[in-house]
């Protein structure tokens, strides 16, 4: 039995729970070395600008240039070879992920793509991937804009009686949509064009273009599964903006616009810890998100992203073949950049559609073969980037380096799985030749998935160590706004705390926008699982 197995024990006889939390997160946190870093995606070395610039990623680890890991006589595969080790074997199925229902990679999109923003572009030649466009902060910056000027642009701003901050939105069919981007033509709206431009839209068919909404993220509109969360919290700010007004009459559309976005962000990380970070967590034990957790702890510190955590969250493994939405099977491609099918049924139906679905399992021969070029660009990003192996990460977060290939891939009771796993085991050893060769994005995903849990071993431990200290140290959330009664009452008001506090999951927020059937199913997590 674990240390920490141990202890949690022992804490939950005594009735700690309290105590247990803030185990259980500090022992996440301080996996590794926390904020800040020495070192960031700006230099290759410790620099002014490097340790400034938050254009740039920070790093975990320092650079490793390629000359290192060449200089030990052993070549570095060509990407096109390394990228295949994704690609499904000939007559070979999915694997499937016996936890997650297709509302936990729809979340953790919408969740990331707020802070892990790798400057791309529309135009390659504005790309950079060593860059950032991220506010380094859990901000709801796919909802409200990452500027004040986008900001503004999604606001309605009107100091009118029953409008006063709301954000822009629409009515079809009875239901509040944000509003269109593009004009009959495909072109943007000029009110929105100081908009981050969707991802692809050079490329989107017409009656695309003229369905994606107007919102603070550029990767919003990628999916419907990322509209639809977004389409939640764009009801949740309106409605609670409606009834701060109704309490506050003297209010300005300024001040019921600003505490209704304190809700909504608080409320978005409490689910990210309580729903989300749950449905990761492989313990029995629920999480809590108690930010008094982070108030006098040693790591915490300001936010600033890491290129180890961009690439980490690359799961884009967990993507099936195909979705069943509206009862009928749909190539999942065929929803990219169509927010088509979320009219059909309602914003309610689609939640219920998108937890209907399973995801498949995070790791190597197993993606979709229309999103394989994303394993590509990500293999690149981190050479680009000059990121360490994978064996040093092991070290950096306290776990002994793989010694073998076999050490990496894991091995199984089952015959025909084990089989899978030597032959696995055996194409990473003709590619690398040494284990310690092993690029960290491949040695993630060569991982098995551990038990009770959707995420391989070194991508959980990482995941948490990230999430728990940049969630929980969030502005709003520190000891002097949330922790000071006081100042809890001015930022959030009683309703807006109140609301807060009965909510930790995605369903209640839905609930309170929609109507869910008693029996209806939303989460992360399958009816059906059970723990082993």
């Amino acid at each position: 039995m674990s240390l920490m197995s141990i202890v949690v024990g022992a804490l939950q006889a005594l009735k700690l729970d309290d105590d247990v939390n803030r185990f259980v997160i500090n022992r996440a946190v301080k996996v590794s070395r926390n904020r800040p870093h020495p070192w960031s995606t700006r230099h290759d070395y410790i620099s002014w600008s490097g340790l400034t610039d938050r254009s740039y990623n920070a790093r975990l680890l320092p650079a490793k240039p390629y000359p290192q890991i060449e200089a030990r006589g052993t070549r570095r595969p060509p990407i096109s070879d390394v990228a295949a080790l994704f690609k499904r074997l000939p007559g070979t199925a999915q694997r499937l992920c016996p936890k997650s229902t297709g509302l936990f990679p729809a979340f953790a999109q919408y969740l990331t793509d707020g802070f892990i923003r790798t400057q791309l572009s529309n135009d390659p030649k504005l790309e950079d991937r060593r860059r950032t466009t991220s506010n380094h902060e859990i901000d709801l910056s796919p909802l409200y804009g990452r500027t004040e000027a986008q900001t503004t642009a999604l606001r309605l701003l009107s100091n009118d009686h029953g409008l006063r901050g709301r954000l822009k939105s629409q009515i079809i069919n009875g239901e509040e949509y944000s509003p269109f981007l593009c004009d009959q033509g495909g072109g943007i709206k000029p009110e929105f064009m100081v908009l981050d431009e969707p991802l692809g839209l050079k490329n989107a068919a017409l009656d695309a273009k003229i369905v994606l909404f107007a919102a603070g993220g550029d990767r919003v509109n990628a999916a419907p599964q990322t509209a639809m969360i977004n389409t939640l919290f764009l009801r949740e700010h309106n409605r609670l903006a409606g009834l701060l007004e109704k309490e506050n009459a003297n209010w300005d559309d300024e001040r019921v616009f600003q505490t209704a976005r304190n809700i909504v962000i608080v409320m978005f990380i409490k689910i990210v810890v309580e729903e989300y970070i749950n449905h990761i967590n492989t313990t029995e034990f629920p999480l809590r998100a108690d930010p008094s957790a982070a108030w006098h702890a040693d790591w915490n510190r300001p936010n600033w992203m890491t290129v180890e955590f961009s690439l980490l969250y690359r799961w884009h493994g967990l993507v099936t073949e195909q979705v069943t939405w509206n009862k009928q099977a749909v190539p999942a491609n065929a929803m990219l950049l169509n927010n088509k099918p979320l009219f059909i049924g309602g914003l309610v139906r689609s939640f219920m559609d998108v937890s209907a679905n399973r995801t498949a399992a995070l790791g190597l021969r197993n993606s979709a073969d229309f999103m394989l070029f994303a394993e590509t660009n990500a293999i690149n990003q981190a050479r680009i980037n000059n990121v360490a192996s994978y064996n040093d990460y092991r070290v950096a977060v306290g776990a002994a380096p793989a010694a073998s290939f076999q050490d990496i891939v894991g091995s199984s009771d089952d015959a025909s799985e084990q089989v899978r796993l030597q032959a696995l085991a055996a194409e990473l050893e003709a590619l690398y030749g040494d284990v310690d060769n092993v690029e960290f994005y491949i040695g993630l995903f060569a991982e098995p998935v551990q038990e009770n849990g959707p995420l391989p071993e070194l991508v959980s431990d990482l995941v948490a160590m990230d999430a728990f200290s940049q969630a929980l140290t969030n502005p709003l959330l520190s000891e002097h706004v949330w922790g000071d009664p006081e100042n809890q009452r001015l930022a959030f008001t009683e309703l807006g705390i109140g609301v807060i506090k009965a909510t930790t999951r995605l369903r209640d927020v839905l609930a309170r926008n929609g109507s869910v059937p008693h029996d209806g199913f939303i989460g992360m997590t399958r009816r059906e699982w059970s723990r082993t």
